[in-house]
């Protein structure tokens, strides 16, 4: 009784082929396969080897020949492109063994997979846990392969797209897209390789929300990153964590917990297509309080996390100014040192009290005016008093005033909603607000870290400076 070997023969480069599989067909009596990837291994056939090309699906015929050929004595090779385990031959040629009750000798060569092969060219794609999902419905009816695609989304797998479209098969990766994007950030890498290994190979890196499913066609494989994945120097990464365990049982033992309870929020989070800055500080807000309302509340301007970063980065902006002492505690020393950086409130100095005595207002009021006058260009942040904040708002309007940026949290019932809607007509500052009478020293003191370790947000790395 004679052999099948069914072996694959990788992605679609000589160089790509195994040296097992190599042999296999220099032994071959006979090679059976799709008649394209004979251009692959027709050098390395013997004299005398028959090879047996047929079209594309004809997968059954060919499985059924290399069975009359095997049972005649003869050692086949079935080749298959890719890993001939998956989406290829090999299942084929064990079911029909199965249903011919056949004595012929079934081995199965394993080669690399098309999207190994993209996932190399892209950079470290697949670097954690991955699944695999076919968009072909010639044999998987679509609602079992939406099932699948939901099931990755949620489950924050690393994806590899198979078979994303055809000319028959145009809109089965516009619903993926659809689905992921209801799980996942628009940021989110997306890597798509056409021809990989090929002469005609394309190698492109975008984002989820980017992506333009018309980009692709039936010889593109796409990967889908989870939530740890990021581009850097035009790779696509993503993290296995060995970082993250070089610090266990060190000093980082409090980042490692807040880093996971980052993770753990992002999941939870209503939406998956905030922009990087934003989420950023709803992240922040949301772990100090652990109030979920905070994505309801939290409002903060285009870009305002990371112009108001940028600008500390640049030294424009070297001082934050705080409405009480509360918020200048919880404002991270490390970061402040590492930037360069000073907080201050002027709650307690003496010639607030004087002020606040001579012109009939509150403290808080008086500290903001001396503020005012020696720091003007400072980031104001707010987490307890409204009259603070409407405070500022008159100085800006005189003119007196004008803050790299205001971080409106006052916490109350006394004017409190009212001082945060003075604060909104000034398009030109940059403003994070917590709206209505929720806030507090501990969410203006955390909103004014995630501006500090803005530079930590794309790798979702809180608590650099615990």
């Amino acid at each position: 009784m004679g052999k099948i070997i069914v072996a694959g023969i990788g992605p679609g480069s000589k160089e790509d082929i195994t040296p097992a599989v190599l042999e296999a067909v220099r032994e071959a009596d006979a090679v059976v396969g799709y008649k394209y990837y004979f251009q692959f291994v027709e050098p390395f056939v013997k004299d005398g080897c028959e090879c047996i090309d047929t079209g594309m699906k004809h997968e059954r015929e060919r499985a059924e020949q290399a069975f009359q050929l095997a049972e005649q004595g003869k050692t086949v090779v079935v080749i298959s492109s890719g890993d001939a385990g998956i989406y290829g031959m090999t299942p084929l040629i064990y079911e029909m063994q199965r249903e011919r009750d056949s004595n012929v000798i079934v081995e199965s060569l394993p080669g690399i997979s098309a999207f190994q092969k993209a996932a190399s060219l892209l950079g470290a794609p697949v670097g954690h846990d991955f699944c695999v999902i076919s968009l072909s419905d010639l044999m998987t009816p679509w609602e079992v392969i939406e099932r699948r695609i939901k099931a990755a989304a949620v489950g924050d797998f690393v994806t590899a797209v198979y078979n994303p479209k055809s000319n028959g098969r145009y809109w089965q990766l516009y619903r993926l897209q659809e689905i992921f994007l209801q799980e996942r950030a628009a940021s989110t890498p997306v890597g798509y390789v056409r021809q990989a290994g090929r002469d005609e190979q394309e190698v492109t890196v975008t984002t989820l929300g980017k992506f333009d499913p018309e980009a692709v066609d039936m010889f593109t494989v796409v990967l889908i990153g989870n939530t740890q994945s990021y581009q850097w120097n035009g790779k696509m990464i993503t993290p296995r964590g060995y970082y993250r365990e070089a610090h266990e049982g060190e000093e980082k033992k409090g980042q490692l917990i807040m880093m996971e309870s980052f993770r753990t929020i992002e999941g939870e989070l209503k939406r998956k297509d905030y922009p990087l800055d934003h989420k950023w500080a709803l992240l922040h807000a949301i772990h100090t309080t652990a109030d979920f309302d905070m994505e309801n509340l939290l409002h903060t301007d285009d870009e305002a996390v990371a112009t108001l970063y940028h600008k500390v980065r640049n030294g424009e902006l070297t001082h934050i100014v705080t409405d009480v002492t509360m918020v200048t505690s919880g404002i991270r020393k490390g970061a402040l040192q590492r930037l360069g950086v000073e907080a201050q409130c002027y709650l307690n100095d003496p010639r607030v009290a004087t002020m606040a005595t001579e012109k009939g207002i509150t403290r808080t009021q008086a500290g903001i005016r001396l503020a005012v006058e020696e720091h003007p260009d400072a980031l104001f942040a707010f987490g307890n008093a409204p009259t603070a904040l409407m405070e500022l708002c008159d100085l800006i309007r005189k003119g007196k005033a004008h803050p790299a940026g205001i971080i409106a949290a006052p916490v109350g019932f006394v004017h409190v909603r009212e001082s945060k809607h003075m604060v909104k007509p000034f398009k030109d500052i940059p403003k994070i607000i917590v709206e209505g009478r929720k806030g507090g020293s501990n969410l203006a003191a955390t909103l004014c870290n995630a501006i500090l370790t803005f530079d930590d947000a794309a790798q979702l790395k809180p608590g650099r400076d615990l």
